[in-house]
């Protein structure tokens, strides 16, 4: 079996390949990890053939739908998961082929609905079923602290306890434990009473993930994050700097449109001289009458930049060719003490 672990921070993704057919499957990968695991594959000799999540993701983007796309190979998730792209819809006791490998599948309700355990020969990948020292978290969307109980002790700590442990998350850089050292070592497993366990995993009082909402509505839809908005908008246009517009502001450059696209009360604060003001949420309903001719070089800005990036890609979607963004923002441009107008 082939096999390599990789790491995003405290998130733990899972390349696993059969040696004899070249076949591989990616478990639970995550989105900014994609070329590295295209890599990983090709120097291997593999081809993805699947792509698995152990459970909705909460607190990463998972890579699923993205190498779906991209590799035309299926995704693998619980029956019991909400996700309307999931190809494999996968049940307690089944198992996925993976050339001449098999991929088990254990039901393992309790930090969500869905979420599932997978064994393949001695290796237990876990999710976030059973971490390293700890356990999933039941506080979010469909967590069950009772399941979680049951999907423990009643399942999955019965298996071999010789069992290597992979779980989706590690963040003392560990790579991996077995059963047996969980059950003498991991804090949470020391509550063995049913009663004392959804005590104390009601009583974690845990800080909530960054991404909590965009991960839950990108990993249940297979919509898009923002990052890859701003993505694909920055790879459609092209950028001026900040010193090149103070240059022409200078110069009065009558043949550039400054288009300000915060909303009215930042814009009143303080502008770019000569630039007009045209909020973001506005753009597509008031072009037409705002900006009549096509040809026009207009430069959109914002406070940050990252608006006035979207808003050129859109200008340029709808026939505005020559749309720009400023690289930077207005508060880059008032910390280098360019002027400002008011109004």
């Amino acid at each position: 079996m082939v096999f390599e672990q990789i790491a995003t921070s405290g998130c733990r993704s899972y390349l696993i390949g059969c040696a004899e057919t070249c076949a591989a499957v990616l478990i639970d990968p995550e989105l900014s990890q994609i070329d590295r695991y295209l890599a990983l594959a090709g120097h291997h000799g593999l081809r993805i053939r699947h792509l698995i999540d152990t459970h909705t993701h909460a607190d990463h983007f998972s890579a699923t739908r993205e190498l779906a796309r991209r590799l035309n190979v299926s995704i693998a998730m619980h029956q019991s998961s909400p996700a309307p792209f999931v190809d494999m819809r996968l049940g307690d006791g089944e198992s996925m082929v993976l050339g001449k490998l098999r991929i088990n599948v254990m039901h393992t309700p309790g930090h969500t609905r869905d979420s599932m355990c997978l064994r393949v020969e001695n290796r237990l990948f876990t999710g976030d079923t059973l971490l390293i020292g700890a356990t999933g978290r039941t506080d979010l969307p469909t967590g069950d602290p009772e399941a979680l109980h049951d999907s423990l002790f009643n399942r999955l700590l019965r298996l071999d306890p010789a069992l290597e442990v992979y779980p989706a998350h590690e963040y003392k850089n560990r790579e991996h434990t077995t059963l047996a050292q969980e059950l003498q070592q991991n804090p949470r497993l020391q509550k063995r009473d049913r009663g004392e366990f959804v005590e104390m995993m009601r009583n974690l009082n845990l800080s909530m993930p960054t991404h909590l909402t965009e991960a839950l509505r990108t990993n249940l839809s297979g919509g898009k994050t923002i990052a890859q908005l701003l993505s694909e908008a920055a790879a459609t246009v092209s950028f001026m700097s900040l010193d090149e517009l103070k240059a022409r502001v200078d110069a009065h450059d009558v043949e550039l449109v400054i288009l300000d696209v915060r909303e009215r009360d930042a814009y009143a604060a303080g502008h770019v001289p000569g630039a007009r003001h045209l909020p973001r949420g506005q753009l597509e309903l008031r072009v037409n009458e705002e900006l009549p001719d096509p040809t026009l070089r207009i430069l959109a800005v914002c406070e940050f930049g990252r608006v006035s990036t979207l808003a050129a890609a859109t200008l340029r979607q709808i026939g505005f060719q020559r749309a720009i963004a400023l690289d930077g923002g207005m508060k880059a441009w008032r910390e280098a003490g360019h002027p400002l107008v008011s109004s």
